[in-house]
């Protein structure tokens, strides 16, 4: 999405770039409110995942819900990165619409920033009912103050994964996506020790934790809910390296094969 393709957005007053930036935002909104079939999995699924091994299989114990909570709330912020732009990204590419879009007088960023606007609104609506099924069902003891840091970290735990699934669209064809997306997202999830704990995993799998991305967003998500998890700043600058490293090499591939 290279700006200098596109002269006439580049002489669009302020006033019409930001109506350009929010008019693409709504479209992306809609569009997969009105695709129920793909939104919904990415919505429920963790959710699922939740209640029966974080609340059912606990026999309601608290604690073990709110450790859990953390953990699946990444699970869950993975999918709509992931999925939201590597899957929709194939498909434009396959379709011609985003060699259409990149022909209209738009700011060639508008396309990127409602994608990623809508995966955001996804992580807070799965890190949500993740919360009303902590509080609700298993009553895990959590303060306001928790509630508000675990959402922070949904919406920006998104950011890594919009990256990654970017650069994973710009290679794969539409219908490859999804099988190819899987095989990313369910290991890494497994590897980074959000479904069992790092120190019941063989040990060469726990030295190699730390490359995920998912390993650092649970950490922080563990430390919003009141579990201790060491110092933050290490995990917020490898995400964020990661999600400009791979920003940066998906724009490059998009400049380069469209």
């Amino acid at each position: 999405m290279d700006a200098n393709a596109n002269p006439v957005s580049a002489s669009m007053p302020p006033s019409r770039t930001f109506g350009a930036y929010v008019e693409e935002a709504r479209c992306e909104v809609l569009r997969y409110l009105r695709n129920p079939g793909f939104l919904l999995p990415i919505i429920l699924f963790p959710n699922v995942f939740y209640v029966m091994f974080g609340i059912v299989l606990n026999h309601g114990n608290g604690e073990a819900a709110r450790y859990m909570l953390a953990s699946y709330s990444t699970f869950g912020v993975m999918a709509p990165g992931l999925f939201g732009f590597g899957v929709s990204l194939a498909l434009e590419r396959d379709s011609g619409l985003l060699t259409l879009k990149r022909a209209l007088p738009m700011p060639p960023g508008a396309y990127l920033l409602g994608k990623m606007l809508m995966a955001v609104l996804v992580a807070l609506v799965v890190g949500a009912l993740l919360l009303a099924l902590a509080l609700g069902v298993s009553h895990a003891p959590l303060a306001p103050s928790q509630m508000a840091a675990l959402l922070a970290v949904d919406a920006l735990g998104v950011l890594p994964f919009c990256a990654l699934g970017l650069l994973v669209g710009t290679w794969l064809k539409g219908q490859g996506a999804p099988g190819l997306l899987n095989m990313i997202y369910l290991p890494m999830a497994f590897l980074s020790g959000l479904w069992f704990p790092l120190h019941m995993m063989p040990a060469v799998l726990r030295q190699f934790a730390p490359v995920w991305p998912s390993y650092h967003l649970n950490a922080l998500a563990l430390s919003a809910v009141g579990f201790d998890s060491g110092a933050r700043w290490p995990h917020v600058l490898v995400l964020a390296g990661f999600t400009v490293a791979f920003l940066l090499l998906a724009a490059r591939r998009l400049r380069r094969h469209g």
